[in-house]
């Protein structure tokens, strides 16, 4: 995945510049930003691109607004933001295409920035629309992908426009996800260890499957480990067990078995009478869960285990939380996780809307090597597949 071109080996100067990026950021209810992480995140490509004399046309979908012309969804929110970042003038465009943006691309002049209005107010967007993907490309002289949070997705901002311009490289946020991505999972340095937490075993049956042919030893956590243990006959208590996905995770344990890749259950949880912050709670082994009870969190001997199995681990890969970290009183596991891999003497990544939440809540963002920007897309590539608007990219 590593073959493309890249923005750093590309001709921008004087060249308008098509460049995706992912300013689909959060707001609260009086339409101010609460997290601008990703829009920092887009800063590195869009300096160069200026420095480099380059004229600078962003898009991104914010969102969604079903190809409408939602009002609460427009871009308008962010390029206050992005000025600010930036320290200069960013134009904006009312829309995405059609004559008048043409014009305004048409009179950038080296080191202008225009940014376009919500791609998605066009339902040609998410289609995938060969014509709108067109008047996308009119737009410009080269695109550049920076977008890693939508690169799973063949949208026509994504994947359609490459077909209609001369070169499509990728920005340095997307480079970077796809090189760290190869070191930890396609190459990486071993032993790995794959931890996979979350609620639902059916979200990651893919990804266990695609991990046991690449990592040394597998963690599991979070809601989803009782579906291991209901297939292994153990009492669950009141916890969610996906019933059709049993014979799966028995197919799961056996590869593993057959590779040799070392398999690791929690051994003890914290267990409450019902999921609320009051609730009594105690620690139990994991064979021993009350039949009425949930178990929202693992206990401190699963934290014990799963740091030493981290001990002497070269790489760890991370994807999805340990329990019901939202509510303090079950966050012990997965702090006591996140602690545990921010201070392992390994290459750290981890991906994955809770995951990364975790991690800066804990305070321990800054000890990762690397944090992934993309749930979806970091999901998929974990999964093994071939994500659409990577591929679509110019070889280098």
């Amino acid at each position: 995945m590593l073959n493309k071109l890249c923005i750093n080996n590309m001709d921008v100067a004087g060249k308008r510049c098509f460049v995706r990026v992912d300013f689909n950021v959060p707001f609260d209810e009086f339409q101010k930003i609460t997290d601008d992480t990703r829009i920092r995140g887009a800063l590195p490509t869009i300096n160069d691109l200026i420095d480099r004399g380059a004229k600078v046309i962003l898009a991104s979908h914010l969102g969604r607004p079903d190809g409408e012309r939602k009002m609460k969804y427009s871009l308008q929110l962010v390029q206050q933001r992005l000025a600010r970042l930036l320290n200069r003038e960013v134009r904006f465009a009312t829309d995405c295409v059609g004559p008048d943006v043409e014009k305004m691309a048409a009179e950038l002049k080296a080191g202008d920035i225009l940014l376009l209005e919500n791609l998605r107010f066009h339902k040609e967007e998410e289609e995938n629309d060969p014509e709108f993907s067109k008047q996308l490309a009119n737009l410009a002289d080269v695109y550049i992908n920076d977008a890693f949070g939508t690169a799973h997705r063949a949208h026509a901002s994504t994947e359609g426009i490459t077909h209609h311009v001369k070169q499509a490289g990728c920005g340095y946020l997307m480079k970077k996800e796809i090189e760290y991505f190869n070191r930890s999972v396609a190459n990486p340095v071993r032993p790995v260890v794959a931890i996979v937490g979350g609620a639902k075993a059916s979200t990651k049956i893919k990804v266990f499957m695609n991990l046991i042919d690449r990592v040394d030893k597998i963690i599991v956590g979070g809601g989803l480990a009782f579906t291991f243990y209901k297939a292994l006959g153990y009492n669950v208590g009141k916890n969610k067990v996906e019933e059709n996905m049993l014979q799966a995770v028995t197919e799961i344990k056996q590869k593993a078995r057959d590779k040799g890749v070392k398999f690791y259950l929690p051994v003890d949880f914290v267990v409450a009478e019902k999921l609320d912050p009051r609730a009594t709670t105690k620690v139990v082994p994991a064979k021993e869960v009350p039949t009425d009870w949930v178990a929202p969190d693992i206990g401190p001997a699963s934290v014990m285990l799963f740091s030493e199995v981290l001990h002497d681990a070269k790489t760890i890969i991370w994807n999805g939380p340990m329990g019901v970290f939202e509510m303090d009183q079950f966050s012990r596991g997965t702090m006591a996780m996140v602690r545990a891999v921010a201070n392992a003497y390994a290459l750290t990544i981890a991906g994955g809307g809770d995951t990364d939440v975790a991690i800066h809540r804990a305070g321990e963002s800054d000890k990762f090597s690397f944090i992934s920007t993309g749930g979806g897309a970091f999901l998929e590539l974990l999964e093994g597949k071939t994500l659409p608007a990577i591929a679509a990219l110019t070889d280098a």
